[in-house]
Formats: C-alpha cells, sequence, structure tokens
C-alpha cells in the first residue's frame, strides 16, 4: 500500500484513539518514511529539517496569543460577556429559549467570518471571544460541538470564497500555481469556481447546528484551566481602555495587510496597548508569557505537521498515488474528478494547511485535468476543493485547533472527538458532493 496513504491513517487512528496529535504525527511521519525508503535516520532527518517550515507560523500563533491575553486587560472580553447576557436574559427562564442560542450562534459566526476576510486576524479572536461565555454557553446548554462546527465554517469558508484577507492570498495560491502548470487562470473566476464547495460548505453547518447537535448538552461550571484568556481579565474597563483595545485591533489589521505578517502586527498591536496605559509595562511580560503559553499547542503541532509534510513529499510516494490513480479513472471525467478530490482530501488531513496542499496537488492534477477536457474554471474548482477540503476535520489544521484552544479552555471539549470528527462529518462529505458537481458542471 502506498507509503502516504499508511502515513495519514496511522495519524488518524492515533488520535482517534486519544494519543496526542503530535505523537500521532510524529508515528506517522515514521512509518511514513521508513515504508517509502527513507529508512528510519533517513526519515527523522527529513522530519528534522521539516520543521523549521512552520516556525513562521508558530510564532505568529505565539505573539498572536501573546497579544490577545495583552488585550484582556483592556476589559473587551468582559464587554463581549456583557454583551452576550443582554442578548440572552438575565433570567433562568429567558436562558431556556431558542432565540438566544441562535443570537449567540450569530456572533459567533460573524465574528469568525469577519476574522478571515473584513478584520483578518484568523484565529486570534477565539482566546479573546470563547473561554469568557463558556459559563453562558453552559447556562443555555449548548452543544459545543455546534460551536466548533459554526466557527470551522467561519476559518473555511470566507477564504475559499471571497478574494478579501486571507482569502486573496488562498486566490492567489491556488490561480499562480494553476498558471505555473501550464493552464490560464483568472482570480476574477475563483468565486464562481468556489460558490458550489462554499454552498455545501453551508448546508453542513445548518445540518450540524439545526440537526444533528441540536438537542442539549450538559457542561459543568468548572474554572479555566492554566493560561486561559479569562484568569487575566480586569475588573473594570472604562471608554479609554475600550479606545486602546480597538486602537490595537486597527494598528494590528492595517499592519498585517501592508506587511502580510502575523508577527509584525501581532506586535504592533501590543506595542499601542503598552503605549496607551492600558497594559502595564511591568506586568507586560508576565502577560505575554501567558499568552505565549495559551498558543503553544497549536504551535507545536503545526511544526510537527511541517515535519510530517516534508517526510510525505520528500519519499515521492504522493506523485505515485496519483500516478496510481490515473489508470483507475479512465476517460471518466466523474471519477477522475472524485479521486482528485479524495487525494486532495488525504494530502491535506495529513499536512493540516489547504495553503500548503494546492502546491502539491496543482503540479499532479493540472496536467491531468488539461488533458481529460476539465474547462479552466472547473479545474480551479477542483484544485480549490482538493486544496481546501481536509483543512476542516484535520487534527493539524488551525481550523480546528482555534476552536479546540478556546471551548476546551475548562478541559471540557476533546479535540479529536468534539472538534475534527463533527467538523469532517459536516463539511468534507458536502465538500466532496459540491466539489465534484461543480467539476463536472462547470
Amino acid at each position: 500500500m502506498n507509503a502516504v496513504v499508511i502515513a495519514v491513517l496511522l495519524m488518524i487512528v492515533l488520535s482517534l484513539l486519544r494519543v496526542h496529535v503530535v505523537i500521532a504525527l510524529i508515528m506517522g511521519a515514521l512509518a511514513g518514511g521508513v515504508l517509502g525508503g527513507l529508512g528510519f535516520n533517513g526519515t527523522v532527518e527529513v522530519f528534522t529539517e521539516g520543521l523549521g517550515a512552520s516556525a513562521n507560523i508558530a510564532l505568529s500563533y505565539a505573539v498572536l496569543g501573546a497579544f490577545a491575553v495583552a488585550l484582556s486587560k483592556t476589559g473587551l472580553p468582559q464587554v463581549l460577556v456583557d454583551f452576550s447576557i443582554k442578548i440572552i436574559g438575565k433570567r433562568e427562564e429567558a436562558r431556556s429559549k431558542t432565540l438566544p442560542k441562535v443570537l449567540i450562534f450569530l456572533v459567533i459566526f460573524f465574528v469568525s467570518c469577519m476574522s478571515q476576510n473584513l478584520v483578518p486576524i484568523h484565529i486570534a479572536f477565539i482566546p479573546i471571544l470563547i473561554p469568557p461565555i463558556l459559563q453562558v454557553l453552559n447556562e443555555l446548554t449548548v452543544d459545543r460541538r455546534a460551536v466548533a462546527t459554526i466557527m470551522t465554517f467561519g476559518l473555511k469558508a470566507p477564504y475559499m470564497l471571497l478574494p478579501f484577507g486571507f482569502g486573496a492570498i488562498f486566490h492567489g495560491i491556488v490561480v499562480d500555481n494553476i498558471e505555473a502548470n501550464g493552464m490560464s487562470a483568472s482570480l476574477t473566476d475563483m468565486p464562481y469556481a468556489m460558490l458550489l464547495p462554499t454552498l455545501g460548505m453551508m448546508i453542513g453547518l445548518i445540518i450540524a447546528v439545526f440537526i444533528t447537535y441540536r438537542k442539549s448538552r450538559l457542561y459543568e461550571n468548572k474554572p479555566l484551566e492554566a493560561g486561559a484568556i479569562n484568569e487575566v481579565k480586569p475588573s473594570s474597563y472604562s471608554t479609554y481602555s475600550l479606545l486602546s483595545a480597538s486602537a490595537a485591533i486597527v494598528a494590528t489589521v492595517i499592519v498585517q495587510v501592508t506587511s502580510e505578517s502575523m508577527i509584525i502586527a501581532g506586535v504592533a498591536g501590543l506595542i499601542v496597548l503598552v503605549g496607551s496605559g492600558s497594559v502595564h509595562f511591568k506586568e507586560s511580560d508576565a502577560l505575554l508569557t501567558e499568552g505565549m503559553k495559551m498558543m503553544a499547542f497549536i504551535g507545536f503541532v503545526m511544526i510537527a505537521a511541517s515535519g510530517f509534510a516534508e517526510v510525505m513529499r520528500e519519499t515521492g510516494e504522493i506523485e505515485q498515488l496519483v500516478q496510481a490513480s490515473v489508470s483507475w479513472m479512465g476517460d471518466s471525467k466523474g471519477l477522475a474528478a472524485i479521486l482528485m478530490i479524495l487525494i486532495g482530501l488525504l494530502i491535506t488531513m495529513g499536512i493540516g494547511s489547504s495553503f500548503a496542499t494546492v502546491p502539491i496537488i496543482a503540479a499532479l492534477f493540472v496536467p491531468m485535468c488539461a488533458a481529460m477536457g476539465f474547462s479552466p474554471l472547473a479545474t480551479l474548482s477542483l484544485i480549490g476543493t482538493a486544496g481546501a477540503i481536509g483543512d476542516a476535520g484535520s487534527p493539524a489544521s488551525d481550523s480546528t485547533l482555534g476552536p479546540t484552544a478556546g471551548l476546551n479552555a475548562d478541559g471540557q471539549h476533546n479535540h479529536i472527538w468534539d472538534t475534527c470528527v463533527p467538523t469532517f462529518i459536516h463539511f468534507n462529505i458536502p465538500l466532496i458532493i459540491f466539489g465534484w458537481i461543480a467539476a463536472v458542471t462547470l
């Protein structure tokens, strides 16, 4: 059996058995490398060399975590909590109604979506918004798996569809790689190409929130674990502190858009907060360390995922997987489309990054699409869907790690069973179906 298939399946099985995802990634990489002909020492060497590929991402998350903790000192999380309380009402009988739950879901939905395009701060909003309202969610008996699917949708669908913020980066990667492999493509066509796949995700979200996880689920009101944002909340807030928080967010967004660096953007936000006096300089060291601890889990998973991805590429088995699939396709465009999407799912599940998957699959799929007569629009849809599909449900994806970091602040939300499995079922299955429809009809 193909070494990449074995490595990814081993990683997934170990994760489902509640083996820590970092260990699962390491074990999967070792198995894939040895079976792929690299040998044990060679696999270790390649894995080690690949770790540095995500150092920038890991540091970005650490800085954003520090920024989130510092931002909490301004009182912004408390404002969000107060807003949530006003939405659901202060009476117990009010909290049992369906409408307050829907309103809370809408708040989380819009904030999640805006984090990709309008205010491109990605997962940095999660430690600010989610831990402080966990008790509110508990009193509403909300199933946190529904909230996880809402956030994962917001972290994925907007960049797939809309050409702004992270969407502009994703669309550019897809178009550039298609053109680099010999087919003409246009950025203006990407929203049309990704419309049907995104619609499939929306249907999956509706099913998850209003059918699968509609029933109440009971949680205990436990204190937040060490490093949770709520542990550093201020006793009060003022108009000035909230204005400082707003200025810091604006500075972060502007710097990120202009520099295309989350690290520099996070540092800019921190400078504004410390310079305004909202965060005292003598407290900054402890606060920043606490924030980095909070995001360390995500950073280490992303680093391990980079080593895993490098081993998979070095084996050369990804190309063999595609070539073997070609012999199964024959002249059937429908079969070719479904196999390409499934291969993309397998690769992205292991790597954990849509953005990193696209360059890998484009070099293999674009010539195949051209030979089989797929239109440029259909090819855009295929590459975009195959690249994005495994981001939801992957244990190593920030689209699942981010929601888990917020919802598990009190230790009652499992990364695999409460985030990865629900998002895999409700998003990847619709993406397969609607991505295939787009590929054969466009």
